[in-house]
Parts: C-alpha cells; structure tokens; sequence
C-alpha cells in the first residue's frame, strides 16, 4: 500500500465530491446521521424505511464510514444541479447542449489515488459488500460506475452496474441486458481475450445521470456534460481505462476472457421485482485505489414497498423529461403550458398536461412520446386545468373527460422494458395512451367549466344599476354582477335582476351569462341556442 500527495491541480478535485455533497444535503436537514455501529446486515432494511439520506459513521465490523440514498428526492437531486426544482430540466437541457471535454491528470495529482492497494494486498472482503434484498444471491455494492474502452473504437464505454461478492479477488457483475458493454465484451470472449475494467464506488448523483444515457459518443465525456464543466479523470494503475479522478474509490481489473459460465444473482431489480440467477462473467480485481479520507457509498434498489423514492428513479425521471420536452416542442403550440409527472418510482407510468390548440393535438402528442420515451408504457394526456400531483384531480379528470371506446389509444408491438414481468416472455409489448382532455372544440360549454369557489374581487362599484352593466357588457356571470356592482351580497342583484324579468329586458345565454336583450314580460329570454334541450 502506498500513499499519493494531495492533489495540485487547477482542477477543483472537491466541488462534485461524494462527501461535499453530503456535506450541503447534512447543512439543508436531509441527513440522518448514525453515530453507533451499524452490522452490515441492518443497512438494507435501516435505508428502506425512511426517505433520508442515511450517513453511517461506524458501518460493518470495520466501522467504515458510509452513505446511502442521495438521490431518494427531487429535491436532493436539484440539490445537485444547484438550481431550484422548477428550473432543474431547463438547466440539465441547456447543460446537455453544451458537451464538455475531460482533462486527464497525473497519479499524484488524483485524489482517487492517495492510497493504492496492488497484488497480494488486495481483498474485497474488508469492502462493505452488505445485505439489500431478502431473497438476494449475495452481499452487494449497488452503486458501481463502470468504465472500460471498446477496443474495436477506442472509444470509452461509462455505465451502471452491481457487483457481487465471491471472494478476495472476485465479483460477480450483471451483464446480461442489452448494452454496449454486453456487445464490447462478448466481442473479447470471442477473441479469447480479457475486457480491461474499472468501477467507482462513491460517486456524485451527476455522474449517476450520466450513466444511464444512451448518446453515441466518447461516453466518459458525459459526465463533464452533466456536471456542466470539464471531468478530471486519470489512468488507472494495473489497466489502460481512464476513471473520474475525484471519486471516493476505484476498483481496477477486468471481465475474464471465460465468458458467461458463472451464475449471479436473483437481484431485487428497479421494477420492484427479483430479476433471476443468470449466467455472467466474472470480474477480477488487480487494484483499489482511494482517497485517504473516503467515504463508502450504497443504494437503494428496487425496494418494492418504496419504489418512489429509490436513488435511480429520479435520475430516470430528469433524462426523461428531457428528452419528452424536445419531443413534444415540435407537435404542441402552446409548448410553455407542458408540464410533466413521471410518477417516480412507478415504471412506465407518465402524465402530462398542456393547453389544446388545434385538433389531433393530443393524439400527436401520444405518438411524438411514445417515440421518443421508450420507457413509456401508459400514457395519461390531461388539460392544462389539472394539477398532476394532485391524484383527486387526476381520478376528476379521468372519471369526466375519458371514455375507454374513444379515448384508449393502443399501440402494439413496440419495444419493451425486459424487467416487465406482465410480458410473459414476449420481446415485444403493448402501451396505452389515455386521453383524459376535453376534446377540442367542446370546451367552449358551461358542461365542461370546472367549477370551483368564485374568488372575489372586492372593490369600488364600476356601475349603479344592474340595468348599466348589462347594457355595457356582451353578457355577465351573476358573480361579475356582483364585482360589476361592488356588492359583498348578492341578494339584491338577485332582486334587480327579477325586476329585469318582470319589465321584459334580460335575457340568459347557454353559459348562464345575464344579457340586457327584450323579452316577453315575466319571462327570461334565451340568447342564441341552449346546450341542454328540455324535450330531451
């Protein structure tokens, strides 16, 4: 083992630490802080019951220190971006159209190297691997980003993996989805040859974000891009991979050249169910490098009871708002009214309001979405009169605006989530859109104004009589006879109203709206035609 200097660089190896992070989320109330040793065993069940950040000073018979849950809030998240969470999509897009390179720094200078652990001394049993899901294969780290290079391209390959303990040297890992790394390393096998390898363990929730896009590129690029400056990284000391130089700690190795020839897992998976033992490679470890003072990381995954606020469903949530936005810019006019809800936690589930403008526009939405947010399984379109946080309203609008024979789109056959246990198998699935609008054109009915109490405006009468406001308006609502009138009753509008009546001068429209028009005496008459026709 051997000890690096303190970083010299120009480079701000602090500001997108792990720990400086905590340190804002303990400043803002969002940490609870375990100063008593905690057995390796309690983690799971201590983080899955509360939604805080929880900070283990003593974890495990080593008493590592520990972190877990950064990202189990919306809050945390724009934490993280440093900007307010109504403004924290429009910052990570501006980020994201604006690529930023990595600046690659000396061993000494990276503080991910200050201790260094080579050859005999490397043992991953005194890493705190931990219990998370009751029917798990294994002790797991959770929170690994992994990096390695296609030796095809040269370019890097940056994603998210779990690694399972097997002993001093090896881990198993999952790469059975679908990626780029599945297709790089299967390449290797073939060639009978070994996938260089490295992970960080103890990462900013930024780089988390970045390693679930799917962006042709450089991908260790992404990082910068996310956080929004250039990434320092450095070169790993037993391989050729570059890594983020102001990680907590890297584990070094590679993917063994044998192929997939070892079982792993069940896992609790990010749908809320175990994903099955299946057969993986193995990853060998050569190296740990840390910093001096490192702070260990886990996750929250895939706990069902909890799912809205595991550390992965808000980072899916931002990428997908994203990308559902640009998206729905080119097919919605009045694109300032959008506003989205992912209903985090809950795969595939996403609503969306916005202002009407033109016919087929919400219909155009459903496809534009489903196009472009390929995790989208069902899809509710609500006006932009709907709060959708608000799941009475939801159930409001759903229970008077949808009828399942006109307004359930299908669309079938289309790419679905692997993880989906209700596919029974089938590579391909079914989504549904559900409008749940007003359609355009109807809206224009007092049966389709949502009612809700007048809020009044006190003030100043603007008229005498009735009769003058009437007469100066192209029709009132009886509580803008009061305003109109600076009334704080409303009874003797109602009374001069019927005098009205009686001297043959109101009349009514569809809207209830009160007009100075002649009648027939005693009676009201009726302004253009009625939404409702008695004989019915």
């Amino acid at each position: 083992m051997a000890k690096k200097a303190k970083s010299k660089t120009s480079v701000d190896m602090e500001k997108f630490r792990l720990r400086r992070f905590v340190d804002r989320l303990l400043d803002g109330g969002h940490v609870s802080v375990h100063e008593d040793p905690v057995a390796l065993s309690d983690i799971g069940a201590i983080i899955e019951q509360t939604p805080n950040t929880h900070l283990f000073r003593k974890a495990g018979p080593e008493q590592l220190e520990m972190v877990s849950t950064i990202g189990a809030s919306r809050e945390r998240l724009a934490m993280a971006f440093e900007e307010p969470e109504d403004q924290m999509i429009d910052e990570y897009q501006r980020r994201m159209a604006n690529p930023q390179p990595v600046i690659e720094v000396s061993s000494a200078e990276a503080p991910v190297h200050q201790v260094q652990i080579t050859g005999k001394d490397v043992d991953l049993t005194k890493l705190p691997f931990h219990a998370q899901h009751e029917n798990d294969g294994s002790v797991y780290i959770s929170c690994g980003l992994d990096f390695s290079v296609d030796s095809e391209t040269g370019l890097s390959n940056f994603g998210s993996r779990r690694l399972s303990l097997r002993n001093r040297n090896e881990t198993g890992i999952n790469v059975t989805a679908p990626s780029d790394l599945k297709g790089i390393y299967k390449a290797c096998v073939a060639r009978g040859e070994r996938h260089p390898i490295s992970f960080a363990i103890g990462s900013g929730l930024l780089d988390f974000m970045a390693s679930g896009m799917r962006i042709p590129c450089d991908e260790i690029t992404l990082i910068g891009t996310v956080r929004g400056e250039p990434v320092p990284v450095v070169k790993c000391l037993t391989n050729d991979v570059m890594v983020t130089a102001d990680a907590e700690m890297i584990l070094e190795g590679y993917l063994w050249e044998k192929g997939y020839t070892e079982p792993e897992g069940p896992y609790g998976e990010y749908m809320g169910y175990y994903g099955p033992m299946h057969m993986d490679p193995i990853f060998h470890c050569t190296a740990i490098t840390m910093r001096e003072d490192i702070l260990y990381q886990t996750w929250l995954h895939g706990s069902a009871p909890v799912l809205h606020r595991v550390d992965g469903s808000m980072l899916w949530d931002v990428r997908s708002e994203g990308s559902i936005l640009d998206a729905l810019k080119g097919v919605v006019r009045a694109h300032d009214t959008i506003k989205l809800n992912l209903c985090s936690g809950i795969p595939g589930q996403t609503r969306i309001s916005f202002k009407q403008t033109r016919p087929g526009e919400v219909r155009a939405a459903m496809a534009a979405v489903f196009a472009n947010a390929p995790h989208t399984k069902h899809l509710f379109l609500y006006d932009d009169d709907v709060d959708l946080t608000d799941e009475r309203q939801l159930g409001w609008a759903m229970s008077t605006r949808f009828q399942a024979d006109r307004d359930m789109v299908i669309y079938e056959g289309l790419p679905a989530q692997r993880m989906d246990n209700s596919l029974d198998g089938r590579a391909e699935g079914v989504k549904a859109g559900f409008d749940c609008t007003v359609r355009f054109g109807r809206a224009d009915s007092i049966m389709l104004k949502p009612a809700r109490a007048n809020q009044f405006e006190h003030g100043a009468a603007r008229f005498q009589t009735v009769e003058q406001a009437l007469e100066k308006s192209d029709g009132l609502y009886f509580m803008e006879l009061l305003e109109a009138l600076g009334s704080d009753d409303g009874r003797e509008i109602a009374a001069a109203l019927d005098e009205l009546r009686q001297q043959g001068k109101m009349g009514r429209d569809r809207f209830g709206r009160y007009h100075a028009v002649k009648s027939a005496k005693g009676t009201t008459g009726i302004v253009g035609e009625l939404d409702h026709d008695p004989n019915d």
